[in-house]
C-alpha cells in the first residue's frame, strides 16, 4: 500500500513538473493572415500554457474544455493591449476573436469558482499569452 501511495505522488508531481516545462507555442499565422491556436481548458490547467503571437495581427483562440460537468471559462482582461476576452467554454469549440496591440505578458485564467474555495485560477487554471514584435 505504502509503494502505492509513493507511486501515485511520484506520478502527480511528475504531471505537474512536466507541464510547468511545456515550451512556449508559437502560433503561426495562417494562410488568411489569422494567429489561430486551440486552447483546451480543464480541471485547473489549460493547455497549452504559454502562446506566444504577433502584435497587431489577429487572433483567434479556438476553445473548448474538457470537463462536463465543471463550469470553466476564459478571461483575458488586457484592455491597455486591445484584449479584453470573458467567454464562457462548452465542450463545442467556439472561436474568440481579438488583435492584440501592445506587445507584453497577459494572464488567460478561468475565474470560476465554489463557494468557500478557491477560485480555478488560484488552483493553477492560468496561462500566459505572450505578444511580440
Amino acid at each position: 500500500m505504502k509503494a502505492l501511495i509513493m507511486s501515485l505522488m511520484l506520478l502527480a508531481a511528475t504531471t505537474v513538473v512536466s507541464l510547468a516545462d511545456e515550451p512556449p507555442f508559437v502560433v503561426p499565422i495562417a494562410h488568411d493572415g489569422v494567429q489561430r491556436v486551440e486552447i483546451l481548458g480543464g480541471d485547473y490547467f489549460f493547455r497549452p500554457r504559454h502562446i506566444v503571437v504577433k502584435v497587431n495581427l489577429p487572433v483567434e483562440l479556438v476553445a473548448r474544455k474538457e470537463t462536463f460537468l465543471t463550469p470553466h471559462n476564459l478571461v483575458i482582461a488586457a484592455p491597455e493591449a486591445g484584449i479584453s476576452v470573458h467567454e464562457s467554454l462548452s465542450r463545442d469549440p467556439q472561436g474568440i476573436a481579438f488583435t492584440p496591440t501592445k506587445t507584453g505578458k497577459y494572464a488567460i485564467y478561468c475565474d470560476k469558482k465554489l463557494l468557500f474555495m478557491d477560485s480555478h485560477r488560484e488552483k493553477g487554471m492560468e496561462a500566459v499569452l505572450e505578444v511580440v514584435e
